[in-house]
């Protein structure tokens, strides 16, 4: 018999205590894991909660809308229910949903279409929306309504559902059938949880408005639980271009990802592999990477084991290969960025800078900038930042954020702005930060801010530095002018005085003096108000777009490097 201490007992038992902790253990499903972790979705607090319910369906939607090519036309409406219990409703004209997919898509965590493909998209995982299925239960007990319709012709399908946690399985309340009159095709969802409202720059409202400005091709219609209504028409009728799916580089891949890969290909020998399982890689480069693996180009991928691909790992970082397509991502592009951050920030000054396509880890992605600066908004606080991915609005972890630490490293005080050491630039200014990638390199699964990848900081600071000298030569003009403006009215005062002092010295009529002064005077004007008409135009039309500088800070270059 076997003597085991545990806990500092004796016991005398028949079998190993590993038997007995054996019975213990059991598989954990995923639904179970984000029931006792939700705050790693980003639900972590009340106020929190309603973003993130609100933010994962109006994702869901704008991807439907743009897949299925439909111009997006979203209601958001938020109803309090008391006792800090909201129900929030969003409906879409997108495609709608089939009947057989509605459970699954809703009420089953790791379940979606995005993440095997690589392309643009808001969402990734197919968590979101059944994560936030998931809170709605958690927190008040009531199933989400679900109601779809696929075209003009079939009928809407209603379901009421919940997430069997054990499982992670759709657990269906009720299923039925009926007409949708005003709605040729289209989702809506209705769901209650337990929230609490706040306006300011981490609500609701801030996320609609600020999607409104990087989606100009979509309207959204918004109510908050105060039963205000906020209408955001879109400003342009053409829907962005569709990211088209690539497959992965071999630059971006790891050993772990490389093996499997080589034991679920069909293909037969290792050079049809690499040319048909890899972007840019064709015959030739296939045959290279090969020869510099020192391996036979018609071995079968299935007979490679660990140390071939250990060298075949090192044969691809020895060839040079085709940087990514960028087909794949589909930035918003300077003119429609600047547009829809005129028509939601009311500012003096526009401008918008697309930075040329980048890869990290072999992924492929394209940094955006856009400021609005003057107007109404405040002078002696630090800057308003906008941060985006994949047209999505970043509100929490701001200091966590590639963004924040690009734009801090901008000496801002070249461009006019004031800028302490490690610190935000002060001055009227709304700044615009926008990632577009097939993989945004998230901090977590809750989607709040970008991973430090010196790639990505770099081309941030570059876009910064391109928007920030169009800004400057802005500011320093208007500061120019308000000078001279400033020292005219100012000679304008003391004429009289100066005119009897050279009257009294030449001998001259003061009043010649004065009308030859005066016509001097106005010449100044003259000038001046040309200079004004030159930035009220800037102020108008924004400066011109696309237009290139060399790096103006030496120290960007070295971020690589980091």
């Amino acid at each position: 018999m076997a003597q085991t201490t545990l806990n500092n007992d004796t016991k005398t038992t028949s079998q190993p205590i590993a038997h007995e902790l054996a019975k213990k253990q059991k598989e954990v499903s995923v639904a179970e894991f984000f029931e006792r972790n939700r705050h790693l979705l980003g639900f972590d607090n009340k106020r929190k909660a309603l973003l993130t319910v609100v933010k994962e369906a109006v994702d869901n939607s704008l991807d439907a809308c743009e897949e299925a090519r439909i111009m997006p036309e979203i209601i958001v409406e938020i109803v309090e229910m008391g006792n800090d219990r909201f129900r929030v409703i969003i409906e879409d004209n997108g495609p709608g949903i089939v009947k057989k997919q509605i459970p699954n898509i809703f009420a089953k965590l790791l379940y979606g279409s995005k993440f095997h493909t690589m392309k643009q998209a808001r969402g990734q995982q197919g968590i979101g929306i059944s994560a936030a299925v998931l809170y709605s239960q958690l927190t008040t007990g009531r199933p989400t309504k679900i109601k779809s319709k696929i075209s003009p012709k079939d009928p809407a399908h209603i379901y009421e559902l919940r997430i069997d946690t054990s499982t992670n399985s759709p657990e269906i309340i009720k299923e039925e059938e009926t007409i949708w009159n005003n709605k040729d095709h289209g989702v809506r969802i209705e769901m209650d949880v337990e929230a609490t409202y706040q306006k300011g720059d981490q609500g609701v409202d801030a996320y609609v408005k600020q999607t409104a400005i990087v989606n100009p091709h979509a309207t959204f219609i918004y109510t908050n639980p105060k039963a205000e209504q906020m209408i955001y028409p879109r400003a342009s009728e053409h829907l962005p271009k569709e990211p088209m799916a690539i497959k992965p580089h071999p630059y971006g891949v790891e050993l772990g990802i490389l093996l499997k890969m080589v034991k679920q290909t069909e293909k037969r020998t290792l050079q049809a592999f690499l040319t048909e399982e890899f972007s840019r890689v064709g015959p030739g480069t296939a045959k290279e990477i090969c020869e510099n693996s020192s391996l036979d180009p018609r071995m079968k991928p299935e007979q490679l084991e660990h140390p071939h691909v250990e060298k075949l790992m090192e044969g691809i970082k020895k060839t040079k290969i085709i940087a990514p397509s960028t087909d794949c991502i589909v930035p918003i592009g300077e003119e429609l960025l600047e547009k829809g951050l005129r028509k939601e920030v009311p500012a003096e000054f526009y401008c918008s800078v697309t930075r040329p396509p980048e890869v990290y880890r072999g992924i492929p992605f394209v940094i955006e900038v856009a400021v609005a600066y003057g107007g109404t908004q405040p002078g002696d606080q630090p800057a308003r930042i906008l941060r985006f991915a994949n047209r999505v609005p970043l509100l929490y972890q701001m200091s966590a954020c590639a963004s924040n630490k690009a734009i801090i490293q901008t000496d801002w005080r070249r461009y006019g702005m004031s800028q302490s050491n490690g610190a935000l630039p002060v001055g009227p200014m709304t700044l615009v930060v926008h990632l577009a990638s097939v993989w945004p390199p998230f901090t977590s699964e809750a989607k709040e801010a970008i991973a430090h990848y010196p790639e990505i900081i770099k081309e941030m600071k570059l876009a910064l530095q391109e928007a920030g000298r169009q800004l400057g030569s802005y500011v320093n003009k208007k500061r120019r002018v308000a000078d001279q403006q400033q020292r005219i009215n100012i000679f304008e005062n003391y004429i009289p005085e100066v005119a009897a002092a050279l009257a009294d010295i030449t001998g001259e009529k003061k009043e010649i003096i004065t009308a030859a002064m005066r016509k001097m005077l106005e010449k100044n004007k003259e000038f001046i108000m040309r200079n004004q008409a030159q930035v009220q135009e800037v102020d108008s039309e924004g400066p011109s777009l696309g237009k290139s500088y060399e790096d103006d800070d030496e120290d960007v270059k070295e971020d690589g490097k980091e």
